[in-house]
């Protein structure tokens, strides 16, 4: 027999989680804006939260990037204690450039520049370092994947997390195919599993739509995110796991109230729908 509720609407099936989560756990969580909102949610909550230092990223090739290169940082500033290898290089000064009279970085957001190069250089190493050292002594890393299209630089083919409103024709749009976002996030999956054996990743999928791309271009950028993301956590059953949050919005909150005025992005109270769903399943 159907409950009042589920007769109202569609309920999605939570998952059955296999570890708790506990307000003693760190948490870091990483990706599209939607990351933000579940981590303001977390923070309101008192738990020991990082959330998007470096600026919201969208696609699995720029999330992987951020995850590889801040533990490189980690790594390195620590060779001295002997706790651990460092790695040969310092992997961030390629990632740096000047425009429009600021310094800024390729692997973060606008909001990290400076017209000084040199406190911009130790504001975006502290940054990664902030970044490397919370994962290394995370309990639960959140990432949230909202597109599979990526942005490389023609001259160096370098691909970007943030273009810095350079102009377009400096960068070739890419999109991902499935077995490119399985492979980027599946190699990401072992790095963190070597040194971070601690660690369980959750990933989500944002259920924001770009319009940019066209609606069905969106549509099959998320399904092919869905499916790379399966992929990975059958491949790792005891470290990676999803949650619904895309499954949450499109099903059951179909009602135009629950987004922004753009009739796009979730508004606040879908947000608040989609946290109370996600404490409940964890335990938090």
């Amino acid at each position: 027999m159907k409950t009042e509720e589920s007769a109202l609407r569609t309920i999605v099936e939570m998952p059955k989680w296999t570890r708790p989560m506990l307000r003693s756990h760190r948490i870091v969580l990483l990706g599209s804006c939607f990351a933000q909102y579940m981590g303001e949610r977390f923070i309101s909550e008192g738990m020991d939260v990082v959330c998007n230092p470096l600026g919201a990223a969208y696609n699995p090739e720029s999330i992987a990037i951020q995850v590889q290169k801040a533990l490189d940082c980690a790594k390195l500033t620590r060779r001295n204690d002997g706790t651990e290898d460092a790695s040969p290089f310092d992997p961030l000064p390629t990632s740096i450039f000047q425009y429009d009279g600021k310094w800024r970085s390729w692997w973060a957001n606008t909001l990290l520049s400076d017209t000084d190069k040199e406190r911009f250089c130790e504001t975006i190493h502290d940054t990664f370092l902030l970044l490397g050292n919370a994962i290394l002594q995370a309990d639960w890393l959140f990432l949230t994947l909202g597109t599979n299209v990526c942005y490389r630089l023609k001259q160096s083919g370098m691909t970007v997390t943030n273009c810095h409103k350079v102009p377009s024709r400096e960068f070739e749009e890419v999109t991902l195919s499935l077995d490119a976002c399985t492979d980027i996030l599946c190699n990401m999956l072992k790095l963190l599993t070597e040194e971070c054996p601690k660690l369980r990743i959750v990933f989500t999928v944002s259920p924001y739509r770009y319009r940019k791309y066209g609606f069905h271009g969106s549509q099959l950028a998320k399904a092919t995110l869905l499916l790379a993301v399966d992929d990975i956590c059958k491949r790792f059953p005891e470290k990676a796991s999803y949650f619904p949050a895309y499954e949450i919005m499109l099903d059951e909150l179909r009602d135009y109230s629950f987004y922004a005025d753009d009739m796009i992005h979730p508004a606040p109270a879908a947000a608040d729908y989609i946290w109370a769903k996600l404490k409940a399943g964890f335990s938090v």
